[in-house]
């Protein structure tokens, strides 16, 4: 029985493995990750911890009563008020939904590669106790939007799904005009600030030691994708002379603007 104890403790570094038992001659019951005769394979179903949400910040931000900030991961949500800016469309209704489905209830944090983010925040998708998925929910609602960072990759492709199909119902930010893809051409000098959708056609695909960059027809506008996240996405030439959307921040540069392109979902075919 200690063997078993020392295991179900040490549960996360067991996973996938088989744990055996049998009894000798003498009745006694013995515990192993080999197998043996007459050894049966122990059925473990690991504990979680759960946590109650203390504070809803916005849609994606929440404090635990044990003091850590958790960031969802995969997810973002539009912005809240905060001292110096005005609510971004759709964040409030974000944080109600988040706030309704948390309240009197605990959570299990899974986290991924990267545990933490420069900011100090616990990154982690979080489940009720009931096993609801929040990231997912609030992408299935149309509240979210997919936003995968590398190498978090962990439970991407059914975020990238309930994406799509909240996508095709027109649910929550995916009606609001102010979340409409915007023509590249269209850029003024000043940009626009927050999350947001470009489309324009790819004419040229260049690349430098650190990043591929996909040019468009408006010289403004450049897409840039980290080269060592290039296994992750189709041959880039695929992308030459399409009709393509790009999802994500735009930052200032002295030709004009970028966009970081982390993950092939930020990338549309038009």
């Amino acid at each position: 029985m200690k063997f078993l104890l020392i295991l179900l403790l040490a549960w996360p570094s067991w996973a996938g493995a088989e744990i055996y038992q049998w009894r000798d001659d003498r009745g006694n019951r013995h515990f192993s990750d080999r197998t043996s005769p007459e050894a049966k394979i122990v059925d473990i179903k690991p504990g979680y911890s759960f946590y109650r949400v203390k504070k809803v910040f916005d849609g994606d931000t929440v404090l635990l009563e044990d003091g850590r900030k958790i960031r969802l991961l995969g997810i973002n949500t539009p912005e809240v008020r905060h001292r110096n800016e005005d609510p971004q469309a759709g964040g409030d209704e974000a944080k109600q939904w988040l706030i309704n489905k948390l309240q009197n209830r605990k959570v299990r944090l899974e986290t991924d590669v990267e545990k933490t983010d420069k900011y100090k925040r616990t990154l982690a998708h979080l489940f009720t106790e009931n096993d609801e998925h929040i990231n997912l929910q609030l992408v299935g609602a149309g509240l979210a939007a997919v936003s995968i960072y590398p190498p978090n990759l962990l439970h991407a492709a059914e975020l990238i799904k309930a994406q799509d199909q909240a996508e095709q119902a027109r649910s929550g930010i995916w009606q609001r005009a102010e979340y409409a893809a915007i023509p590249i051409g269209s850029l003024t000098d000043q940009g626009r600030a927050g999350w947001m959708r470009l489309a324009g056609k790819v004419v040229n695909i260049r690349n430098s030691r650190k990043y591929s960059y996909l040019e468009f027809s408006s010289s403004r506008f450049e897409a840039r994708i980290e080269r060592k996240w290039l296994p992750l996405f189709p041959d880039m030439n695929g992308y030459l002379g399409k009709e393509i959307e790009v999802r994500g921040w735009l930052n200032k540069n002295k030709n004009g603007f970028s966009m970081l392109i982390r993950h092939p979902s930020a990338i549309k075919l038009r």
